[in-house]
């Protein structure tokens, strides 16, 4: 990330995600759940999905990004 580089609360990240980790392709403050739709701080970010490159709020999203969901 260039120092002159600036973003604010309101300016939406893009993210890579590998295994264990992910790399800033364009610098913000949050990304948006695939599944809700909620906006994940970077700081909060702990759940994604490599293949489909999505991420997730919390585990109950992941698991829905997943297919992971239990019938009840």
């Amino acid at each position: 990330m260039n120092p002159f580089e600036s973003f604010g609360p309101e300016d939406e990240a893009v993210l890579e995600y590998g295994d264990g980790e992910f790399h800033i392709v364009k610098p913000g403050a949050y990304v948006i759940c695939a599944v809700t739709g909620a906006h994940i701080p970077l700081k909060a970010l702990r759940y994604w999905n490599v293949d489909k490159q999505e991420p997730y709020a919390d585990a109950a999203a992941a698991q829905k990004g997943f297919g992971l969901e239990r019938e009840m």
